[in-house]
């Protein structure tokens, strides 16, 4: 294997890694993983969002307030390297969405689509510089009348939030 057929190997793993980190930080509400997948002068068009990545973090952060309940899976992950430092990636997307909007209704959804970004690599770091969502599937589901306790049942630990969510004590509990 040459050194640039490894650096590319090194690198796709680089953007996988940072596409699944902006996954976490939706999903478990943890904002050090959400911004840590974009560069801070990143520009991300996300629905009816489009500006500054900040401007997309604070809109999270309201959502977040709210007590979501989001799972966000990834798949076909193609990544197209136009310069050492600068890649185009296409990102299939899953996402089951349920939260109270700002008018007061619970609803659910579930979100197909693709994150077609542009990553730059700083230094040894790859980041999202520019994010557009491409929406290819929305199906509007009926909100559950039950409580997460009653349909979960047994089955627990129930996912949360950071700090609380089992994956942030991973390490801790290894001891017990």
């Amino acid at each position: 294997m040459t050194d640039a057929a490894l650096r590319a190997l090194l690198d796709k793993d680089a953007i996988r890694d940072c596409i699944h980190r902006y996954c976490r930080g939706i999903d478990r509400a943890d904002e050090a993983a959400l911004v840590s997948s974009y560069w801070p002068d990143a520009h991300d068009s996300h629905g009816a969002y489009s500006g500054p990545v900040s401007g997309f973090i604070e809109q999270v952060r309201k959502v977040w307030a709210t007590g979501p309940r989001n799972i966000h899976n990834v798949g076909n992950i193609m990544v197209e390297f136009t310069s050492d430092t600068r890649a185009d990636v296409e990102t299939y997307f899953i996402a089951f969405q349920r939260g109270t909007g700002p008018d007061g209704v619970e609803r659910q959804v579930q979100l197909c689509g693709r994150y077609c970004d542009l990553f730059e690599k700083r230094g040894q770091e790859w980041r999202v510089l520019r994010r557009t969502v491409v929406y290819d599937w929305v199906a509007p589901q009926e909100p559950p009348a039950q409580s997460e306790q009653d349909r979960f049942g047994p089955r627990t630990p129930i996912g949360g939030s950071y700090p609380d969510d089992p994956v942030y004590h991973i390490a801790a509990d290894a001891g017990n």
